[in-house]
């Protein structure tokens, strides 16, 4: 809320010196909630629903109303947050935060396939790779020529 824009040492355990890969699922989690927040809760007639909390009533429920379905995954959709009961969510393998995102990082590192990089994009990035290169090789140069 104090105009922060981002979000550092995803991963890191003591102070960077350990890095965990189910840290680092949970974290992409938390930051993906955080984004979600950040970028603002939209309050309008439509969000608001005050025509559909008038026609359900009170002690009813939403779940099968379409604005309740056509609004739900505009929602945070966290997939490592377990908010099962205890006896539900210990039937169910009593898996904790962790076990799950090492899991999904397992499964990260093995099965995914990242989406290669245009011809553009990668004539971009090594244009700025070689202009970098051309000013440290002009700095040394300069460097060289002062000492003389």
């Amino acid at each position: 809320m104090a105009g922060a824009n981002l979000i550092y040492g995803l991963g890191m355990l003591e102070s960077g010196v350990t890095f965990d890969y189910g840290q680092l699922v949970m974290d992409n989690e938390f930051a993906e909630m955080i984004k979600h927040v950040v970028n603002g809760i939209p309050v309008n007639e439509e969000t608001l629903a005050v025509d559909v909390i008038a026609k359900v009533g009170p002690f009813k429920q939403f779940i099968t109303e379409k604005h309740t379905f056509n609004h739900m995954k505009k929602m945070s959709q966290p997939t490592l947050i377990d908010r099962r009961v205890r006896e539900k969510w210990e039937k169910a393998g009593g898996q904790t935060m962790h076990e799950k995102a090492l899991d999904k990082a397992r499964d990260i590192l093995k099965n995914h396939k990242p989406t290669p990089l245009s011809d553009e994009i990668r004539s971009e990035m090594r244009s700025i790779v070689e202009n970098v290169e051309a000013e440290i090789r002009e700095e040394k140069e300069r460097q060289i020529k002062d000492k003389r």
